[in-house]
């Protein structure tokens, strides 16, 4: 910058050098003159110096205030510093909140705010045509940094699916979501609280006090879970549409392996009796149908009747063995 300043200043000094006497060729000052003749040139040369050093200090002044090429204003240096502020909580909040997953109920402020400062920057309002801030932060370079981080904070908000754990204005939770997290914080409790004073090794048995005193709970956390997944969700592309936030599904997940694989508890499914009731009627089917047949039909014996002329020489030719 002290360079840049410099190359432009140069004319001035050498303007400056001129008015004084130095020969820029010879590199001698050029010899003084006597008399009245003398005193008036060497003031006029003073007087030009005063002026033309004048000169350069506004022009110095003037480059401080408007800035080299390149350069960006006052105000949009104040807006790119809002967006660093904000985008760098937004990135720690993300990083502290990955493992266990809690993002979008514990970030969606600080994405809202860099949200809010990106729109401050890309509006036109305060954006005249002597300092377009839009046009130096977004669109000055071929890197486009601003632009790149606002891609991938919008791009993880939205595979997080964040919208359909938010109400409908994103500033704040949802109803639904704080009934699952009520209830999820409820069932740990819950583990926690039945598990106490147990074996420590979680891989040996059922733990029966856990899955005696928690069944309501979890039956109750389970039933939610699966109502807010046939909702219709409100992410805006297609893919992520039909899943749950991310701090919900993690959340579950959690919650039934510690269920199923940690304390051996299991929920009978409660279409189990239709199922076994149907695939019994269907099985003993053949059955029934054969025994009913058997019952109902009369076996019919075939009885022979003879016409009464075979009938009367049967008789004949009995008399006459008999008399013969």
């Amino acid at each position: 910058m002290l360079d840049r300043a410099a190359r432009l200043l140069l004319p001035v000094w050498l303007l400056l050098g001129v008015s004084t006497g130095q020969g820029l060729r010879s590199g001698r000052r050029p010899p003084l003159q006597s008399g009245p003749e003398g005193r008036a040139l060497a003031g006029q040369r003073r007087l030009l110096s005063l002026e033309l050093l004048e000169e350069a200090e506004d022009l110095s002044l003037a480059l401080l205030e408007t800035g080299l090429p390149g350069e960006l204003a006052p105000e949009c240096r104040e807006l790119l510093h809002d967006f660093a502020n904000s985008s760098a909580r937004l990135v720690g909040c993300l990083v502290r909140s990955a493992r266990p997953v809690r993002l979008c109920q514990s970030c969606y402020r600080h994405f809202q705010s860099v949200t809010g400062r990106l729109d401050n920057i890309t509006r036109a309002v305060g954006n005249s045509s002597e300092t377009n801030c839009a046009k130096s932060l977004l669109m000055s370079d071929r890197l486009q940094i601003v632009v790149i981080l606002s891609q991938f904070f919008n791009s993880t908000w939205e595979k997080a699916s964040c919208a359909n754990c938010l109400n409908n204005n994103s500033e704040g939770l949802s109803n639904n979501t704080l009934e699952f997290l009520g209830l999820y914080n409820a069932s740990l409790t819950c583990f926690e609280r039945n598990f106490q004073g147990q074996s420590i090794n979680l891989v040996s048995g059922n733990h029966t006090e856990v899955c005696r005193n928690c069944n309501v709970t979890y039956r109750n956390l389970n039933a939610l879970y699966n109502k807010m997944k046939k909702m219709p969700g409100r992410a805006s592309a297609s893919e992520h549409r039909t899943h749950l936030c991310i701090d919900v599904e993690d959340a579950m997940n959690i919650t039934r392996r510690l269920w199923s694989r940690t304390f051996n508890c299991s929920v009978p499914c409660s279409d189990t009796v239709p199922v076994i009731a149907v695939s019994s009627f269907i099985l003993f089917l053949p059955v029934i149908f054969y025994l009913s047949s058997f019952l109902h039909s009369k076996q019919k014996k075939r009885i022979l009747i003879l016409p009464k002329r075979i009938q009367s020489s049967a008789s004949l030719v009995n008399i006459q063995e008999k008399y013969s």
